[in-house]
């Protein structure tokens, strides 16, 4: 069954895929920081949805859909459309160059993000790997 991007389902399935994940789990073994990702209105998608998901040496440390992007504390927030997380999940825009194309806007530690490349594209994979029901 296809889980509705985004959701609170998705992004905890997302949470326990990488947490069932060993290439995560090696890729990361040092990161330390959560991340509240912002998915942003566009023309195929009418509001704002935001998702937490705190990742923690190899681990994620809990996943929700929040009510808004000051309910928890994290160290980095990526802004997107809908349209461009939907082509992160697809496989179709790399997060890295999504940000220096400026798709993907983040608030956080830039240098921190381009340390850890091989996590990025581990979580990039986790995603793929949900059915995903973007309603269109």
């Amino acid at each position: 069954m296809a889980l509705k991007f985004p959701s609170d389902e998705w992004i905890k399935e997302l949470g326990q895929l990488l947490n069932a994940s060993a290439s995560y789990e090696r890729s990361a073994k040092n990161w330390e920081g959560n991340f509240i990702f912002v998915c942003e209105p566009d023309e195929t998608y009418d509001s704002a949805a935001y998702l937490f998901l705190g990742l923690y040496h190899g681990k994620s440390t809990g996943a929700a859909m929040l009510e808004s992007e000051d309910e928890r504390e994290a160290q980095f927030v990526i802004r997107a459309t809908f349209s461009a997380w939907r082509q992160v999940i697809e496989g179709k825009l790399d997060p890295i160059q999504g940000m220096m194309m400026r798709k993907l806007k983040l608030k956080g530690d830039m240098k921190m993000i381009l340390r850890y490349v091989a996590a990025a594209k581990e979580i990039v994979s986790c995603c793929a790997l949900i059915p995903t029901d973007f309603g269109s």
